[in-house]
């Protein structure tokens, strides 16, 4: 049952209906391929039309959940009630001089494209990270020895109380797989990211490298949400899983992938409870042979 439906109305004030989807399937959202419908999903393509967005659900107190295009996301079965606000459409992006400066849609595939269309070094490690701007600014998103924090200069969010600011590269407090948006709950408008001009051919091979690299170990031939565990200090995720003797271990229609151990996947016909009871039997699992604690990278949404 739609609990919110009634409120289609206040929305189709500011929205076209193609912005607006009622019940929308959100197995067709993220990237994982499971989990329950939304009641609401919207799709601003102003921040103007974010902000009000915002100012509508608080009014009526409707719930709202802020994502990016879902490839960090794991919706449970019984979806989401209320409002999810999708930034996809929030994509234009613009270079002055060796600065790139994208909104929170923009996926760090096109943003890696446009540095090497520039000859702008030092996003390459970004080209096979299947994120949006906004996602990789919320959680500093990393591969391959490099991440969103080595590069960016500036952020513009949008604060709790629906200010824009800017936010320098110190005042987002970057680390390993956190940032004060993730802290504070700011929503990222945009983020201008610094590169160094360089020769574009070793550039090109660098990118050329990173995604054979890719390709040869990850399982992208399957749904996943990347890597499923943050890495513990002192360890790799994927390896201690391996060690415990969990590759290839499934549960319903998610397993542990053959492929890189790090990888919790849907085979087809998984659900989100699968996915989920997979994390903790592997969270579990390790804890019990090697004392260690894993702790998931992706952000779960919604209700049993």
């Amino acid at each position: 049952m739609n609990h919110y439906g009634e409120y289609k109305n206040l929305f189709s004030k500011i929205y076209k209906d193609s912005q607006i989807q009622l019940d929308a399937k959100m197995s067709e959202n993220i990237y994982f391929k499971v989990g329950g419908p939304v009641d609401i999903l919207l799709t601003p393509n102003t921040v103007q039309q974010l902000q009000d967005t915002i100012t509508i659900c608080k009014e009526n107190k409707i719930p709202f959940y802020v994502i990016g295009n879902g490839s960090n996301l794991l919706v449970k079965d019984g979806g989401i009630r209320g409002v999810v606000i999708k930034l996809c459409e929030l994509n234009n992006i613009e270079c002055v001089d060796n600065k790139i400066t994208a909104e929170c849609g923009v996926l760090l595939k096109d943003v890696s494209t446009e540095a090497i269309n520039r000859s702008l070094s030092g996003f390459q490690f970004a080209c096979g990270i299947p994120g949006s701007v906004g996602g990789a600014v919320f959680m500093n998103a990393g591969a391959y020895d490099g991440e969103i924090s080595f590069v960016i200069e500036s952020a513009k969010v949008l604060d709790d109380n629906q200010k824009i600011r800017v936010l320098s590269k110190e005042e987002l407090n970057l680390g390993y797989r956190q940032s004060v948006v993730m802290e504070k709950g700011y929503i990222v408008l945009s983020a201008t990211f610094k590169l160094t001009p360089a020769d574009k051919e070793k550039i090109q091979a660098r990118v050329d490298e990173l995604t054979k690299r890719r390709e040869d170990r990850q399982p992208l031939e399957h749904p996943s949400a990347g890597s499923t565990f943050k890495r513990p200090e002192g360890y790799f995720a994927g390896k201690l899983i391996e060690d415990a003797g969990l590759k290839g271990f499934a549960i319903g229609g998610a397993s542990v992938s053959n492929k890189h151990a790090g990888f919790v996947v849907n085979n087809g016909n998984g659900t989100a409870k699968d996915v989920l009871d997979l994390i903790y039997y592997v969270k579990d699992e390790v804890k019990r042979q090697f004392g260690v604690d894993l702790y998931p990278e992706v952000r779960i949404l919604g209700e049993d």
